[in-house]
C-alpha cells in the first residue's frame, strides 16, 4: 500500500491574499518525482491554468533544499532522489477570485476549491490523502470557524467547523470538497435521512429558517426521486453573498454558490419574488448533481484528466437534464405552484429561441465544444451557439412529455434518471456516448423506446426547433408566443450596467447589423435624440413603428460614426405557457404526473 500524502494549507497573509500549502510525501519515486496542478475543475468546462497563481514554489528532500524544475505551465519534477525518505513541496498561492470556480482570501473569510491548491503527485493519485487546514494566526482571527465536508481525521477532535485534521481516499476525493472559512451564519436541516448545513458568508438579513424549510423539501423530492438512501449522509451549501452575483459549481457532498444579497428571503417577506426562485432553482441545480454528473458520469470522465480537455458529447444531458429537473423539483415539491413553474418554462424556452446560434450549432456539438466555445463566449455567441443547459432543458421537457404521453402515464424521464443511477452511479461505471439513448430505448420499451430513443437522437445532433406547443397539448398545456413589447427593435443587446449604452451583441438578420451598427459601439443618438441609457433608448422606440427609417449616431473607439436604418418588427420571441380551459380527464391525469397534484 503507498503511503498517504500529507497537505498542509494555512492563510499565511490574508491582507495579501496568499495561502502557504505544502505537500509531503514519503518514498518518493528515486528516479525523480513529479508534481502538478490542474488545469481545470470538474463542472466548469475552461482550461483556467491554475497554476499561473502560485507566487512562489520550493522542494525539500530530507528537509533539505532541492531542485524542482519546471516541465510545463502546471508541472514540476525533482531530480533523482537515491536514498531520499521524504520530500516536501511547498508553495505560496495568491487568491484573490471571488468565484465559485478557484480560491478567495482576505481579512474576511477565506475559500479555496483543492484544484487550486493541492499539487498532484505523480503515480499516488489513488493513494490516501491527509490535509491539515490552519486558522490565520494572529487574534483577530480567533472566532474564525470552518466548514467543509471533508470528514475528520479519526481519532482527532476536530468538527466540521473546526480547523484540523481531515482525510480523503485518494486525490480525486480530496480536491472534491471546498473549504469555507471565516465568520459564517450556520444553520441546518434534515431531509431524507441526511444532516444538511448552509453557510451564508457576507453581510445578509437572510430568513434562515424559511430558507432551510424551502431547501429542505426540495433535497426531500430529489432524494425521494433517485430511491434512498441518498449518496451522501451530510450535505452543505456553502453561499457567498454578495451584492451582485450569481453561480454554483457542484461537488460530491456540497455546493459552493455565489448570491446576490437580495435574492434570499428575509423576515416578513411575502409571496416568492424572482430573485429568491432564481436562488432556490440553483440550489436545486446543484444539488441534483449530487447524482446527475458526480456519480453517473459520462464515460469520458470516469476518471477525470485534469491536465487537459475531457471531451463528451453528453453535456445536453448532465447539464440540461439537470436544469429541467432544478425547477420542475420546486414544483413536485410544492415550493412554488403551477402557474409560477410555467412562468419559468417560458423565460427558458423564450431564451433560447431568442439566439439564432440554436440553429447553426446542436446540443451535441455545444457539448464538445463547451471548453472553446460555451466557457469563452464572445460578442457573435447568440448567433453562433446554443446553450446545452437551456436547450438541453427543453430535450429533456419534450423527452419526458412523450415518455409520458406515449406510455398512458406509465414511464416517464424519472425512470430513465432512476435507470443510469442504478447502471452508472452506483456502480461507478460511466455513460458511454450513447449510453442515454440505450436508456431511454429500455425504459419506453420496444415501440415507445425505440422510436423515442430515435427522435432523442435527431434532438440532440440536429438544430431543429422543437415541436413544444403540439408536444405539450398532451398534458393541457398550451404554448403561446408573442412579441415582448409593442415598441420597434434595433436588432442588438446592450451590455449590462447603469454607464453608457454599450452594444454587447447584434443580432443575425437584423436591423442594426444590416445597417453596419458593431459589437462595442457607443450609442450616443437617435435621430438627434441623446441615448443616455438602456431605459432612454427604450423610451426613444415605443415612439416610433416599424418600418420608419432612423439615424443613428455611435462611437466606434474614438470615432464618431453614423449609421441609417430601418427600425424593425418587435419578434413573437416571448413564450408563455398556461393551463388548457377544461382539458380532459386524460389530460389532466398526465399534468399531475408531471408536476404533480
Amino acid at each position: 500500500m503507498k503511503p498517504p500524502v500529507e497537505y498542509r494549507i494555512r492563510p499565511s497573509r490574508p491582507g495579501a491574499h496568499l495561502f502557504e500549502v505544502s505537500c509531503t510525501v514519503l518514498e518518493p519515486d528515486p528516479g525523480g518525482q513529479g508534481f502538478s496542478l490542474p488545469a481545470w475543475i470538474p463542472g466548469s468546462y475552461m482550461i483556467r491554468e491554475f497554476a499561473r497563481n502560485i507566487v512562489r514554489i520550493e522542494a525539500l528532500a530530507d528537509d533539505k533544499p532541492c531542485v524542482l524544475e519546471k516541465v510545463d505551465k502546471h508541472s514540476w519534477r525533482t531530480p533523482a532522489l537515491r536514498g531520499v525518505k521524504k520530500l516536501a513541496v511547498r508553495c505560496e498561492i495568491y487568491a484573490w477570485d471571488l468565484s465559485v470556480r478557484t480560491a478567495h482570501l482576505d481579512t474576511t473569510h477565506g475559500f479555496f476549491n483543492g484544484t487550486s491548491v493541492f499539487l498532484a503527485v505523480e503515480g499516488r493519485t489513488d493513494a490516501p490523502c491527509a490535509v491539515t487546514i490552519d486558522r490565520p494566526e494572529g487574534v483577530q482571527y480567533a472566532d474564525w470557524a470552518l466548514i467543509t465536508t471533508l470528514p475528520p481525521a479519526e481519532g482527532v477532535s476536530t468538527g466540521r467547523c473546526d480547523f484540523g485534521r481531515f482525510v480523503a481516499p485518494d486525490y480525486d476525493a480530496l480536491i472534491d470538497h471546498p473549504v469555507e472559512m471565516g465568520r459564517f451564519a450556520r444553520a441546518h436541516f434534515e431531509a431524507g435521512g441526511v444532516t444538511h448545513e448552509i453557510a451564508l458568508t457576507g453581510r445578509q438579513d437572510c430568513d434562515v429558517e424559511r430558507l432551510c424549510s424551502d431547501l429542505a423539501r426540495i433535497c426531500a423530492w430529489q432524494i425521494e426521486l433517485f430511491g434512498a438512501p441518498a449518496p451522501v449522509t451530510y450535505y452543505a451549501f456553502l453561499v457567498m453573498v454578495v451584492g451582485e452575483g450569481y453561480g454554483g459549481l457542484e461537488h460530491r457532498a456540497s455546493t459552493a454558490l455565489l448570491c446576490s444579497r437580495a435574492d434570499l428571503p428575509w423576515k416578513g417577506m411575502e409571496g416568492l419574488p424572482d430573485g429568491y426562485k432564481s436562488f432556490l432553482g440553483l440550489c436545486s441545480h446543484e444539488y441534483f448533481h449530487t447524482w446527475n454528473v458526480k456519480r453517473i458520469k459520462p464515460a469520458a470522465f470516469t476518471p477525470y484528466d485534469l491536465t487537459r480537455e475531457n471531451h463528451t458529447r453528453l453535456l445536453w444531458a448532465f447539464e440540461g437534464f439537470t436544469s429541467y429537473y432544478d425547477d420542475l423539483a420546486l414544483v413536485r415539491s410544492g415550493v412554488i405552484g403551477v402557474d409560477d413553474y410555467l412562468a419559468l418554462l417560458g423565460k427558458n424556452l423564450s431564451a433560447v429561441m431568442r439566439g439564432s446560434g440554436r440553429l447553426k450549432q446542436s446540443v451535441a456539438e455545444s457539448s464538445f465544444d463547451a471548453w472553446t466555445k460555451y466557457y469563452r463566449q464572445d460578442e457573435n455567441a447568440p448567433n453562433a451557439i446554443v446553450s446545452y443547459y437551456a436547450k438541453g432543458a427543453l430535450i429533456a421537457l419534450a423527452l419526458d412529455v412523450q415518455l409520458r404521453a406515449g406510455s398512458a402515464g406509465r414511464c416517464s424521464l424519472d425512470d430513465v434518471m432512476r435507470l443510469l443511477w442504478q447502471r452508472h452511479g452506483c456502480t461507478g461505471v460511466g455513460v458511454p456516448e450513447d449510453g442515454i439513448f440505450a436508456a431511454v430505448r429500455e425504459v419506453g420499451g420496444e415501440g415507445l423506446g425505440t422510436r423515442l430513443a430515435r427522435w432523442l437522437r435527431q434532438a440532440v445532433e440536429g438544430c431543429e426547433d422543437l415541436p413544444l406547443a403540439k408536444l405539450l397539448k398532451s398534458m393541457g398545456v398550451v404554448l403561446e408566443a408573442t412579441p415582448a413589447g409593442a415598441a420597434p427593435v434595433l436588432g442588438l443587446k446592450l451590455a449590462p450596467g447603469a454607464g453608457e449604452p454599450r452594444v454587447a451583441s447584434v443580432y443575425d438578420d437584423g436591423a442594426a447589423q444590416a445597417a453596419g451598427v458593431s459589437a462595442g459601439d457607443v450609442l450616443l443618438a437617435l435621430d438627434g435624440i441623446r441615448i443616455a441609457s438602456a431605459k432612454a433608448l427604450d423610451d426613444l422606440l415605443v415612439r416610433r413603428l416599424a418600418g420608419e427609417k432612423a439615424r443613428l449616431h455611435v462611437f466606434r473607439r474614438d470615432e464618431l460614426m453614423a449609421f441609417t436604418l430601418e427600425l424593425g418588427e418587435a419578434p413573437a420571441d416571448k413564450y408563455v405557457l398556461s393551463l388548457t380551459p377544461r382539458a380532459g380527464a386524460a389530460a389532466v391525469a398526465l399534468r399531475r404526473g408531471w408536476l404533480g397534484s
